[in-house]
């Protein structure tokens, strides 16, 4: 989760096109992605090969993107079986919202 104190990591992981765009996704994700066989995609969050599929980029590059939100504690990652499924981390965002606000 990020710090209140310092939100650094999260503005870094907010400054790209495509984090902004995963971010943007993961709110509502049946609304952006196909049905998936394993995880629920709102319980559970959408598989990374999904998530590289719609960014149009490969997965280790999207691994990389999922990656630094994860770390900004923006995103939770999830394994089911062999994948790897993310979600939004709507407390972080929230408290990086506030942070921001308080600068």
């Amino acid at each position: 989760m990020p710090s209140p104190d310092n939100p650094r990591a999260a503005l870094r992981a907010l400054a790209s096109e495509r984090r902004l765009a995963i971010l943007d996704w993961l709110r509502d994700p049946r609304a952006h992605f196909r049905p998936q066989v394993d995880g629920d995609l709102v319980k559970d969050g959408v598989c990374g090969l999904l998530i590289a599929e719609k960014l149009g980029v490969s997965q280790p590059t999207t691994s990389e993107h999922l990656k630094i939100l994860v770390q900004a504690g923006l995103l939770r990652g999830k394994r089911i079986k062999q994948w790897t499924f993310y979600r939004r981390d709507e407390s972080a965002i929230t408290a990086l919202k506030r942070a921001l606000r308080d600068l």
